[in-house]
């Protein structure tokens, strides 16, 4: 790679599926989840050596930007990039696209991740984002990482690969919106990959694509030269980079990756990304377990016991435990719009 590599860390977002733990002054991104560091100092970590560390940009909220100031502080103040307002990220990755162009110049490539991921193999995550940022330089795509599925997940988005550019990269045939289960298994057949969100582009070649393809931007695009509070309130309707540019793009590319990726969605996706007990249990914080097997605790406080019973989630923090079941776990914004204000704030 002879053009400067940046990245961008997408950290907004409050990840309400991991209530009561996130919260919006410390959302799931913060959260030791799956190893002993907060999820986005795995992903921040992750890059290194293929990202330097100065060009390593986080995207996130005006709100979050202290925390995360705080967790990660080596970045400078003009590394975490605040959006004034939710615009979607279509607009979050465009400001993120111009600053790359401005700091690295006309030919400069960008990596976008999410900071809540989990990565099994590291060293093989970074050689694929690699063939992916090559991809997107030798073809002048905006390459997609898909992941090569180990089941048919219901839960996740697809994407259906086309004709084939070169030996590891393909262009997109069409993207599929998440799937009945039956469905999934007809496209994990066909040889569909998931949808990971990771891409790779030429900064210009992305702002190119939005120019000519998302009206909701072009008025932001064109207020851009006065600062990022101007470009976000120019914003005429939030849209996603799917549906506001790769859906609407003929130069879409797939690279597929297999380095045990998951995308952490819910408390029950801690059983496959976290060690488990010889039962099946995984554990954060002191747990004892007596005749008890599949179950998810993260203890922030005191110790939990669980006998005899089977697939059950339990979180604790300080003056609030939740307890479902791991079944259950995936559908947490239906609870939560049944509590009171006062549960939900911890206060």
């Amino acid at each position: 790679m002879t053009a400067p590599l940046y990245a961008v860390v997408l950290a907004g977002g409050i990840g309400s599926r991991f209530w009561p733990l996130s919260t919006p002054a410390r959302p799931k991104q913060l959260l030791p989840l799956v190893s002993a560091q907060s999820m986005l100092e795995d992903t921040i970590g992750r890059l290194d050596p293929l990202v330097p560390r100065s060009q390593i940009l986080v995207l996130t909220s005006a709100q979050l930007a202290p925390a995360i100031r705080a967790t990660i502080p080596w970045l400078a103040a003009d590394q975490v990039l605040e959006e004034p307002r939710p615009a979607g990220t279509a607009a979050a990755l465009a400001w993120a696209a111009l600053e790359v162009r401005r700091r690295g110049g006309p030919d400069a490539a960008m990596l976008s991740v999410h900071a809540d991921a989990a990565i099994g193999d590291d060293a093989r995550f970074r050689e694929i984002l690699s063939a992916a940022v090559t991809a997107a330089q030798t073809h002048g795509t905006l390459t997609t990482v898909g992941i090569i599925p180990v089941d048919a997940n219901p839960g996740l988005g697809y994407i259906e690969p086309g004709e084939a550019l070169d030996a590891s990269c393909r262009r997109v045939a069409r993207f599929l919106e998440k799937p009945s289960r039956a469905r999934a298994e007809e496209l994990v057949a066909a040889g569909c990959l998931w949808n990971s969100g990771i891409f790779a582009w030429k900064a210009a070649d992305y702002l190119d694509e939005v120019a000519a393809l998302t009206p909701e931007l072009s008025a932001a695009l064109a207020a851009a030269s006065h600062g990022i509070t101007a470009f976000f309130a120019a914003v005429t309707s939030a849209v996603s980079v799917d549906v506001g540019v790769l859906e609407r793009s003929t130069k879409v590319a797939v690279v597929a990756g297999d380095f045990g990726w998951d995308d952490v969605g819910t408390w029950a996706a801690l059983r496959r990304v976290r060690p488990r007990d010889a039962t099946g249990n995984t554990v954060h914080g002191e747990a004892h377990f007596v005749d008890a097997s599949g179950n998810v605790v993260h203890a922030e406080h005191g110790r939990v016991v669980l006998y005899g019973v089977q697939d059950l989630v339990v979180v604790t923090r300080d003056g609030l435990t939740l307890v479902t079941t791991v079944e259950k776990s995936d559908a947490l914004k239906t609870m939560l719009d049944a509590l009171p204000k006062h549960v939900l704030d911890g206060s």
